[in-house]
């Protein structure tokens, strides 16, 4: 979140970017329930003050014997606790209501973020490789499954409803390979592999910066009074809430983990294939630094590049967007989505998102460290997808599809395959 004394400073920045990243929040109605707040507080403290030193009168006439000098000021007593409890109920009203109004405040946009309304508007920033042309007619990834036996989409419907698959055979081993091969590179890059819990308590959610906003998106557990998450960025930010952290050298962090989305908003989309399901598997980049704009800068371009080194690994065309402010959340500063070139589409489409969040999340978390000077600030989080799956075994085989229906294996993937250089469709039954 933003801090109180930011958004008083800045009010019009505030505004302007809740009405660029389309959220529906006015920074006037926060600021006169924090004005009234503080007048309730104010009243409510010198109301106090004021009993509290007539209760200090009270008792030496009462030892004195003296109680009918006592009896006027007890009645003031009496008289200033039932306002003092009518005040105290309005203020923490008050600061309930403040609380949920800050929950809703959008992080700033970094300045050389795209304007725009959706991601029509994103900008291209780089492109790596060229797409293939092919001399026969390709098949999409769905086609190739079903030639390969390597998942079962119309079963995974039948069991668990729309968006469901199983994996199988090969697909599953794909599904492993990119995963172990995003998570020996960035083990080898520094950072620390963990597998992570995926059913949260609630305030995991709202710490990192994902309830309430996106709570519609989130997959409940009625019973437990938990959720089921997105991403491991919220079990890896959460790791370290409450505490007091070491950042003279990055906390570089890799979730391994399954993901959960509802896909509210998203009826009659992609609804073909692997592109969006309601469950996935992802490795996940996230990093914590000194509250340093640099720094964090220098650190999502840094993330960013790694996750462009595993598309390269996998010998597939993509390309980073610049995201616009329609297009991000609430909680993102500045954002890079990288988008793989997929035939069927005849489209990139999008597979890695990497965004810095300066301390918003941090300050919801309340993760801090000791700077130079001993004082408490709050670090900087960033987060990147390094590899998701299934949905990158799409551009994966249909990019390296052959005209036989054979798929070539990248040559980094082959050591987690079993030194498989290519997987070859079955012989047609007789």
């Amino acid at each position: 979140m933003l801090s109180m004394q930011f958004i008083r400073d800045n009010q019009e920045r505030v505004q302007q970017t809740a009405i660029h990243k389309n959220i529906p929040f006015q920074v006037e109605e926060l600021l006169a329930w924090d004005a009234k707040r503080k007048e309730l507080l104010r009243q409510t403290e010198a109301i106090r003050a004021r009993r509290n030193q007539l209760s200090k009168e009270v008792a030496p006439l009462m030892k004195q014997g003296n109680p009918g000098a006592a009896e006027p000021l007890m009645a003031q007593v009496k008289d200033m606790n039932k306002t003092l409890g009518a005040l105290e109920t309005e203020l923490q009203a008050a600061e309930g209501r403040v609380s949920e109004l800050l929950l809703l405040v959008p992080n700033i946009v970094s300045e050389d973020t795209p304007i725009g309304k959706d991601d029509g508007d994103n900008v291209e920033v780089r492109r790596f490789g060229e797409a293939p042309v092919f001399d026969f007619e390709p098949r999409d990834h769905v086609a190739l499954g079903e030639m390969h036996d390597l998942f079962d989409i119309p079963r995974g419907v039948k069991t668990a409803g729309t968006r469901n698959y199983y994996l199988k055979g090969a697909g599953l081993y794909l599904h492993l390979a990119v995963q172990r091969l995003a998570l020996d590179y960035l083990a080898a890059h520094g950072f620390t592999p963990m597998d992570v819990p995926v059913m949260v308590r609630p305030e995991a959610l709202t710490r990192t910066g994902f309830f309430p906003a996106g709570q519609d998106q989130t997959f409940g557990i009625a019973d437990e009074g938990k959720w089921l998450v997105g991403t491991s960025e919220v079990s890896l930010v959460s790791y370290y809430s409450d505490e007091i952290v070491d950042v003279g050298e990055p906390i570089r962090l890799a979730g391994m983990s399954a993901c959960y989305r509802r896909e509210i908003g998203s009826a009659g989309r992609d609804v073909r294939g692997l592109y969006r399901v309601h469950q996935f598997a992802k490795v996940e980049q996230v990093v914590l630094c000194q509250n340093d704009p640099s720094v964090s800068e220098a650190l999502l371009q840094e993330i960013t590049g790694h996750a462009e080194a595993i598309l390269r690994m996998l010998e597939l065309p993509y390309r980073v967007m610049a995201v616009c402010t329609g297009d991000m959340s609430q909680k993102t500063y500045k954002q890079y989505d990288i988008e793989t070139w997929m035939p069927s589409r005849g489209a990139y489409g999008e597979t890695h998102s990497s965004s810095n969040l300066l301390d918003f999340q941090a300050r919801r978390s309340n993760i801090r460290y000791l700077d130079e000077d001993g004082n408490l600030q709050y670090c900087h989080t960033l987060n990147n997808t390094a590899v998701a799956s299934p949905r990158i075994l799409i551009p994966l085989l249909e990019n390296h599809q052959r005209p036989d229906g054979s798929i070539d294996i990248p040559q980094a993937l082959r050591p987690y395959m079993g030194g498989i250089e290519r997987l070859t469709p079955p012989e047609p039954e007789e």
